[in-house]
């Protein structure tokens, strides 16, 4: 079978019968895997499947409630990182844990479980990183580094350990094509040293084109192993999910639209010393399109859709006007009344309040006019709380929104589930401006399958729709034009169907000279 080890060959690290309960409930049953010396071994499952809780128990930041865990053939224990680390296993979390008013040098030693002076570190680091082939200046501030130079951060502090087996969480989401084929490329040469990497990614074609085996885990039971390479995208999808996902039906180009939004020099200087100011930004979005913004985090997105939302009103009122209305200086709510919602990329504490309940949380997001229809006195009066949940209840049905309980609170919900509700809600409101900042991110193959046809339907039926998004697949899928953002400047944008990766990757890398424009010329105003 193409997902066992070859005969004779003695695994790195096998687990048998692992299993992590929280109470009464099993986020990990059972499981069973190894991983042998010099393979990249991929980790797939949806959202809640279990894979975070069991790179957790192999890393030694959570005990497993029962089974077996063996190192190099024998059995072991691991009960904190240090141990982990010690015994060869180093970790890459998808998240990255440094300061950004330190150093590269200073960063990597307070992760180091020895004392080694800042000098000697740096030239051990500066050579690994040489070797590797991911340059680092180790007396560079973190805060002037790019997302791509903080994620080699976190892999030379891994490999400064000498690690035998890697684990990498989603460690492509914030790189440009032109940096993860970088990463490939240092996987590679891992690989070839004799390590062993365990990739965690939802980005199925990097899993067949870098992975030798899969394991797949469904509701924390391992429900399938194959070799990815004689897979297709599909047959993961489908053995993740455990059903066929659908494709997006893409919304037609259409240059006849009203126009809905137009930002013209549009500049906002930095909030916080770490922010990115915006430079000069103009687009226009007409009813019918999906616009979608690619970049690689921290070049300017959260800003732009701050900006956008009203969440920080600008200085120029006619900067930003929403269906012909000058709203630079309005707040969220008075763009809520003009037709206009939107999605923030931060699920907790931004689009929701965790503690409290859905039904709850839509209310909360509904302007004045919104909820005279949940209250029994018109805008005044008491909630008619039947009213409001039978609503959380109409959209949870529409979205496939999985849950505990009949109103659960927002918090005890997966976090493509909550994500899924989110995006319900503003689309019910059937908004005639659409703005969502990374609309699917740490969401399984399903539940982004949803949302991206959520998305393009809402143009489909009149709506201007903008996608901020890191994920190229899904721009992809659900774009009628592209444009890109970096260091705070917006490309222009272009018709999708003449894009390329490399297109967009050299633009998000920076480059927005007329050797960039494909065939079809320029389709919005231009920012620069």
């Amino acid at each position: 079978m193409p997902h066992q080890l070859p005969e004779g060959q003695e695994p790195l690290l096998s687990v048998s019968g692992l299993t992590k309960l929280f109470g009464s409930f099993k986020a990990c049953d059972g499981i069973d895997l190894s991983i042998g010396h010099g393979e990249i071994h991929a980790l797939l499952g949806e959202n809640g499947a279990g894979k975070s809780t069991l790179v957790k128990m192999l890393f030694g930041i959570l005990a497993p409630s029962a089974g077996a865990i063996a190192w190099e053939g024998r059995a072991t224990e691991i009960p904190s990182p240090a141990v982990a680390r010690r015994l060869g296993i180093g970790m890459v979390f998808q998240h990255f844990s440094l300061f950004e008013a330190l150093t590269v040098a200073e960063n990597i030693a307070l992760s180091l479980d020895e004392n080694i002076s800042i000098a000697d570190l740096s030239k051990k680091a500066a050579e690994l990183s040489v070797a590797y082939g991911l340059p680092l200046d180790p007396d560079a501030h973190v805060a002037d580094l790019s997302v791509g130079e903080r994620q080699r951060i976190e892999i030379v502090r891994a490999l400064l350990q000498n690690p035998k087996l890697i684990i990498l969480d989603e460690p492509t989401s914030v790189l440009t094509p032109q940096e993860a084929d970088k990463l490939f490329e240092t996987l590679f040469k891992l690989k070839a040293e004799g390590r062993s990497v365990l990739y965690i990614s939802h980005r199925l074609e990097e899993v067949q084109r870098i992975c030798d085996r899969a394991t797949v885990l469904r509701h924390g039971r391992v429900t399938g192993a194959c070799d990815p390479r004689q897979e297709t995208p599909a047959s993961l999808a489908r053995m993740m999910v455990g059903a066929e996902v659908a494709g997006v039906e893409k919304a037609e180009p259409s240059a006849n639209g009203d126009i809905q939004l137009q930002v013209t020099e549009l500049s906002v200087s930095p909030r916080t010393p770490f922010a990115m100011p915006l430079r000069n930004i103009s687009v226009t979005v007409r009813a019918g399109e999906v616009l979608a913004i690619a970049g690689v985090a921290g070049n300017g997105q959260s800003e732009l859709f701050d900006a956008l939302s009203g969440e920080y009103p600008v200085r120029e009122p006619e900067a930003i006007r929403l269906r012909g209305k000058p709203v630079g200086r309005l707040g969220i709510n008075e763009r809520r009344l003009l037709g206009a919602g939107f999605v923030p990329e931060e699920r907790h504490g931004h689009a929701a309040v965790p503690a409290m309940s859905l039904s709850e949380n839509l209310f909360l997001s509904r302007n004045a006019s919104d909820r005279s229809a949940y209250l029994s006195g018109g805008t005044l009066g008491l909630i008619r709380h039947g009213v409001v949940q039978q609503a959380a209840r109409r959209i949870s049905e529409m979205m496939d929104v999985r849950k505990s309980g009949d109103d659960p609170a927002a918090g005890s919900l997966s976090g493509g589930n909550l994500q899924k509700f989110i995006v319900g809600r503003e689309l019910d409101r059937q908004p005639s401006v659409l703005v969502v900042n990374q609309p699917t991110w740490g969401v399984d193959a399903g539940a982004a399958s949803r949302i991206r046809q959520a998305l393009v339907d809402l143009a489909k039926s009149g709506s201007a729709v903008i996608v901020i998004s890191q994920d190229l697949d899904e721009i992809f899928e659900v774009a009628t034009s592209i444009a890109a953002i970096s260091e705070g400047r917006l490309s222009d944008a272009y018709p999708a169907a003449t894009m390329t990766r490399e297109r967009i990757g050299i633009l998000m890398g920076g480059v927005h000279g007329a050797q960039t424009v494909p065939a079809g010329g320029v389709e919005s105003a231009h920012a620069h």
